[in-house]
């Protein structure tokens, strides 16, 4: 499957992203619309605490109307690799440091109309937080949660974050790893 661009326009540019609406012919020769967000990219940090307890970040999310808790996030600078921003992320949401930070891959967050790759990582800290520098038009609360708590939330629908839902999972999967426990494998697709 493959779908061919045969023309486009940019129709918004704005401070994180761009929006494109692109003409693509797909294979067969049918034509279509696709509308397309460009992004920059983003990291994703689950921090825990020496202590096992893990750090979440809540704050108001403009786009929903409401408070979302989440794992801290932000928008990679320009050559500025996901490491890096990781922990610069991790700084300022939380006043954390990580003595060990850990790829836990990438996701596309909806990937039928954006390209934004979320580069996610686990942040083993340091038990000593310092002060918080959120971006001058950012609110953040931390929210100290032992894994029960965390699993609860997660659970019952009180997180509905998609880069935090998928941090956990991948979390999972490494704790399984780590522990010699096989992941189950995923159904075969029917053909």
């Amino acid at each position: 499957m493959n779908e061919r661009t045969i023309g486009g326009r940019r129709v918004f540019e704005g401070r994180v992203l761009r929006v494109e609406v692109l003409d693509v012919e797909l294979d067969g020769g049918a034509r279509s619309i696709r509308e397309i967000v460009r992004h920059a990219g983003a990291v994703g940090v689950l921090p825990r605490r020496p202590d096992g307890a893990f750090v979440l970040v809540r704050q108001f999310r403009k786009a929903i109307e409401r408070e979302t808790l989440e794992i801290c996030a932000g928008l990679l600078d320009p050559g500025e690799a996901p490491e890096a921003a990781a922990r610069r992320e991790l700084r300022e949401e939380t006043g954390l440091r990580a003595a060990r930070l850990t790829p836990l891959g990438r996701i596309h967050a909806s990937p039928g109309y954006t390209d934004e790759t979320v580069h996610l990582f686990l942040a083993d800290c340091e038990a000593a937080a310092g002060e918080t520098a959120p971006d001058a038009d950012e609110r953040v609360e931390t929210v100290r949660m032992a894994r029960a708590d965390l699993e609860r939330a997660l659970g019952d629908g009180t997180i509905t974050d998609a880069k935090t839902l998928a941090a956990w999972a991948r979390f999972l999967l490494l704790e399984e790893r780590r522990d010699g426990r096989a992941a189950p494998r995923p159904p075969s697709p029917r053909t």
